[in-house]
C-alpha cells in the first residue's frame, strides 16, 4: 500500500485573555453520564446532530425511545442522533456499570433534502466530534477535567478555520469569539497539514499538538472549562483550531 508523503506542518499556538480578579465559581456536581447534543435539543426533519457523550473514553450503549422520531447511529468511536419525522425522542446513554443519562431531542417540519448535510459536511462534522472526544480523553489522561461543547466556539473556531489561515491572527479570532457570543478569553491552537486521509484528520490534529508543549499545555488547561474545534480541507490541505474557553479572563477586543 503506498502512502501519501505529507508536505506541510504548521502548528502554533497562543493564550487570549486578561485576567479577571476572582476565581471562577465551582460548576454543581455533574452528572454519571452527561448527554448532550452539537446542533441543540431541537432539529429539523433529516438532520444530523453528533452526541456529545461524557466522560470519554467509556463504552456506552445508545438507544432512542421512538427511533421513528430520532434514530441514533454510532460512527467511529461517537454517536449520531438522525431527525426522522416530526415530534419528540429521549435518547438514553448508560455504561457497564448501570448509570445512565438522557437527553430529549425535538423534531420540527423542514424539507428533509434542505436540511440533509453533504457527504463532505458530514465527514467534517464528524471528524470535529472525534477530534474533541480526542481532547478531553488527552485531559482525562493527565488529570484535568473533560471540557463541555460551547457552540459560540464550536462556530468561532469553524469561521476561523474556513479563513484557512496557516497562522495565528489574533484581532480576528478575538472578533470571531465575540460575534458569536463567547465573551471571555480562550486559548487557541492551531494545526495546518497535507497528506492525511479524512479518517486521520483529528489523531494527526491531536498527535501535532501533544508534541508541541506549549500547544499541549493549552490543550489540558486546568482552568479552561469549554471546547471549540474548526475543521476544513480545501484539496489535500487540512486546517485545525482549536478554541479553550477561559471562564476566569476577558476577551481583550470587547
Amino acid at each position: 500500500m503506498s502512502r501519501r508523503k505529507n508536505l506541510l506542518m504548521v502548528t502554533t499556538g497562543i493564550l487570549i485573555g486578561l485576567l479577571v480578579a476572582g476565581t471562577a465559581a465551582h460548576a454543581a456536581e455533574a452528572p454519571p453520564i452527561r448527554v448532550g447534543s452539537y446542533k441543540g435539543a431541537t432539529l429539523e426533519v433529516g438532520e444530523r446532530s453528533g452526541l456529545v457523550i461524557g466522560p470519554s473514553g467509556a463504552a456506552y450503549t445508545v438507544t432512542s425511545s421512538d427511533p421513528d422520531t430520532v434514530a441514533v447511529e454510532q460512527v467511529m468511536s461517537f454517536w449520531v442522533a438522525v431527525a426522522k419525522a416530526e415530534g419528540s425522542a429521549e435518547i438514553t446513554v448508560s455504561n457497564q456499570a448501570g448509570e445512565t443519562g438522557t437527553l430529549t431531542l425535538t423534531v420540527g417540519s423542514a424539507a428533509a433534502s434542505a436540511a440533509e448535510d453533504s457527504p463532505s459536511q458530514s465527514e467534517v462534522s464528524d471528524v470535529r466530534l472525534e477530534l474533541v472526544r480526542l481532547v478531553n480523553e488527552a485531559r482525562r489522561e493527565n488529570g484535568v477535567p473533560e471540557l463541555t461543547v460551547n457552540e459560540a466556539l464550536m462556530d468561532a473556531a469553524q469561521s476561523i478555520s474556513d479563513k484557512e489561515y496557516s497562522w495565528h491572527h489574533t484581532k480576528e479570532e478575538c472578533e470571531a469569539t465575540l460575534a458569536f457570543g463567547y465573551r471571555y478569553g480562550f486559548g487557541v491552537n492551531l494545526t495546518v497539514f497535507t497528506g492525511v486521509s479524512t479518517g486521520d484528520t483529528a489523531q494527526r490534529a491531536l498527535d501535532n499538538w501533544i508534541r508541541s508543549p506549549g500547544h499541549f499545555e493549552t490543550m489540558i488547561d486546568p482552568d479552561s472549562d469549554s471546547i471549540g474545534v474548526g475543521v476544513t480541507e480545501r484539496g489535500s490541505v487540512t486546517y485545525c483550531y482549536l478554541f479553550v474557553g477561559c471562564p476566569n479572563t476577558h476577551n481583550p477586543y470587547e
